[in-house]
């Protein structure tokens, strides 16, 4: 076991889809949401309204992947490496001061679930998803590294801990494989905010109860959730990856057989051939653009499943105009909630 002491792949399809949607996100804002000049001196600190530490949080020590690690007094300069670590950071009151980008999008300013949070203090970019930029993070001067929803080899860990104590990637899991719970929980302890980190939690379990209770109706219907990467081809996501989970969290069924194609994988990769794996009765796409929904339904497999006929498939789009397809993909305490409240009332609109 590894301990540091404080001093004071998952990339299925959706990453190439996710990526050009942020681009043309970008396009439409004016490039938006770069560093915004935040630098070792300027990006820390806590959005307004946003409380301390809790009464006895510190010491705390953290368990995870590559050991233990303790943390003696609350971290103001924290840094995450994670793809969506940042997102319970900012979450529990802190602007992490340095973060990862996920494919060059910059997605500090395009989120409308985060937008708030940054304010005007953006974080420095240290890196792209496990390209870490050692240097970058050292002269930001973290006294916190938390990397959660990362595949950070061990040697990286015991680099980063030289500069800062790091919280690696939750004990027990694969690499992007812990709940959302977990994560939230874990960044929860490391800035001393615990009991505030389940009460957030709470709050998101109890908006899926309230989903559930008005539409029980939801528990009797299969669901899946797919893309597209290319013509032709098609992605399935398993019933372990974060966006089913989350439509399995509001009442529906992923079918068994999606998870036993998987066979502990995120996503299913078949060809129009398999189309009719998707033939449920609900089906949500998730594309870049909508010109990805015409070359959909143009394709004459797929135009034959009843889920096609019937207008029982839904396409929410990465990106532009609305990116529900990002928030399930982030898939955090911050995202979830939003893209629930702009979910359940498109399926209810085709009742």
């Amino acid at each position: 076991m590894n301990t540091t002491r404080a001093r004071g792949r998952r990339f299925s399809a959706v990453a190439a889809a996710l990526a050009t949607a942020c681009a043309l996100v970008l396009a439409a804002c004016g490039g938006s949401g770069g560093s915004g000049g935040a630098g070792a001196e300027g990006a820390g600190g806590a959005p307004a309204g946003s409380g301390g530490a809790e009464a006895g949080a510190f010491p705390v020590t953290i368990e995870h992947k590559y050991g233990t690690t303790e943390i003696d007094k609350e971290p103001t300069r924290v840094v995450t490496l994670g793809l969506s670590d940042h997102e319970p950071v900012l979450a529990l009151g802190i602007r992490p001061v340095g973060a990862i980008d996920w494919y060059g999008e910059r997605p500090y300013g395009i989120w409308p679930w985060t937008d708030a949070l940054w304010g005007d203090q953006r974080p420095e970019i240290v890196g792209v998803r496990e390209d870490f930029n050692v240097e970058k993070i050292a002269s930001l001067r973290p006294d916190l590294i938390i990397a959660l929803y990362t595949g950070m080899s061990e040697q990286q860990y015991r680099t980063l801990s030289r500069i800062a104590p790091v919280v690696a990637q939750p004990k027990g899991y694969d690499d992007y494989g812990a709940p959302w719970t977990v994560m939230t929980e874990m960044v929860g302890k490391a800035l001393g905010r615990p009991k505030q980190a389940a009460r957030l939690i709470d709050e998101v379990e109890q908006k899926f109860a309230d989903v559930r209770a008005a539409h029980p109706e939801w528990a009797e219907q299969t669901l899946v959730v797919a893309d597209t990467p290319q013509p032709g081809q098609y992605s399935i996501f398993s019933p372990t990856d974060p966006k089913s989970i989350i439509f399995s969290s509001l009442g529906f069924k992923i079918p068994e057989e999606i998870g036993e194609l998987a066979d502990g994988r995120f996503s299913v990769p078949i060809s129009a051939e398999r189309l009719d794996l998707v033939d449920v009765d609900r089906l949500i796409w998730l594309i870049g653009d909508e010109s990805v929904e015409q070359r959909i339904k143009s394709d004459p497999v797929y135009q034959q499943l009843a889920v096609a006929r019937e207008n029982r498939a839904q396409f929410f789009t990465y990106g532009r105009p609305i990116p529900i397809g990002g928030a399930l993909s982030f898939g955090t305490v911050l995202s979830i909630p939003w893209a629930v409240d702009a979910i359940v009332p498109a399926i209810e609109g085709t009742a």
